[in-house]
């Protein structure tokens, strides 16, 4: 028998550190089952959700074919009930779901490499609340991205996040996308829902700040995966005066810090004024020498887009203005508005989705 010293195992970690402590080496173990498990988590869901694929194709051509009719299917899913009795979800309407599934996607490969990403739970959710493909594609990659649980992604299709993507993009000032790129402004959403804030009709600035923070894992998810929190009131000093910025975050894609003031009421274009000094004294004083520019956003109660976009249209900070919304919106409103969207602009959809600066374009020729 070979001997195996000096040999290690696949995949194997460095022997325990000299004089660590027990409860740290156990913390390793401890991370190294949860990693594996991890890894045959998403192995195992990749295989089902290919499974569920290839039988949604077979029973998908079968129909096609007229060899079957959906009277078949019914008899499949009782003869599965038969043969496999310990195996759950081969019943008629989801073996109906599998053929739809697979017909919803098939032949767009760009879309079906996501799929296998997703647990069954969240295809689902996506498939039968999505009414157009653009709205299918857009949650696929958004849950990818995100790693939305499948109450966030509910959330989501409440919060109509599609329609809002598609109607209103962020309003970004040019120096926000010449410093940081197009992928700067799809980090961004016009709108934030605070809904999971409780706020009353007539909260005050404190009142938004102490919810935000005691909802600080909510907000993040509402702001994005990449954002990262650093601080509330960060001090700032410049000259022989002290300053306090609402909230600090640090954004991992864009690599630069994310100054977040509040305003509890209607978007002034005096409020840029303030946000732009913060942002000097962020890019002076705080930024470290590998950090891109720090970006500003504006968190207001309410805005009129127009005066938005004149006032961002000149300022050489890397900034927007953004609203939040205290309850849900009204899905059927903004379904219809989408409607009408595409009625008038159904070729340029797609483009619609991956494109801020076309998205705007379009929003200042109506």
């Amino acid at each position: 028998m070979s001997s195996r010293k000096g040999r290690a195992e696949p995949g194997a970690q460095p022997p325990a550190r000299a004089g660590q402590s027990l409860d740290a080496a156990f913390t390793e173990v401890v991370s190294l089952i949860e990693q594996a498990r991890q890894r045959a988590y998403l192995a195992v869901n990749t295989e089902l959700v290919g499974l569920y694929w290839r039988i949604g194709g077979y029973i998908s051509a079968k129909l096609a074919a007229a060899e079957w009719g959906e009277a078949v299917v019914d008899r499949l899913a009782r003869h599965l009930a038969r043969v496999l009795p310990g195996q759950r979800g081969y019943t008629r309407r989801n073996l109906f779901r599998m053929r739809q599934f697979f017909e919803a996607y098939d032949g767009d490969e760009k879309v079906t490499a996501l799929l296998t990403q997703l647990p069954w739970t969240h295809n689902l959710i996506i498939l039968t609340q999505s009414k157009r493909a653009e709205e299918r594609e857009f949650y696929l990659r958004m849950a990818v991205q995100e790693r939305w649980s499948s109450r966030e992604l509910e959330r989501q299709f409440r919060l109509a996040a599609f329609e809002k993507a598609v109607l209103t993009p962020p309003i970004v000032s040019p120096a926000l996308t010449q410093i940081h790129g197009e992928a700067a402004a799809v980090a961004f959403k016009d709108a934030y829902a605070l809904e999971f804030l409780g706020l009353s009709a007539h909260h005050s600035e404190a009142d938004l700040h102490r919810g935000l923070l005691g909802q600080l894992r909510t907000f993040l998810t509402e702001l994005g995966r990449d954002f990262c929190f650093v601080a509330s009131e960060f001090p700032l000093q410049v000259g022989g005066r002290d300053f306090a910025l609402d909230l600090l975050f640090f954004h991992r894609g864009l690599n630069c810090l994310v100054a977040i003031e509040l305003k509890v009421d209607r978007f002034e274009p005096e409020h840029l004024g303030k946000l732009n000094f913060y942002l000097e004294a962020l890019d002076r004083d705080v930024k470290k020498p590998h950090e891109n520019p720090a970006i500003g956003l504006l968190l207001c109660a309410s805005k009129d887009s127009e005066v938005v976009e004149y006032a961002l249209s000149r300022t050489l900070s890397p900034a927007l203005v953004a609203q939040y919304q205290t309850q849900l919106p009204d899905r059927r409103l903004l379904a219809a508005k989408l409607h009408e969207f595409y009625v008038l602009n159904a070729p340029e959809v797609p483009a619609a989705l991956g494109a801020p600066k076309a998205r705007r374009k379009r929003r200042e020729e109506a």
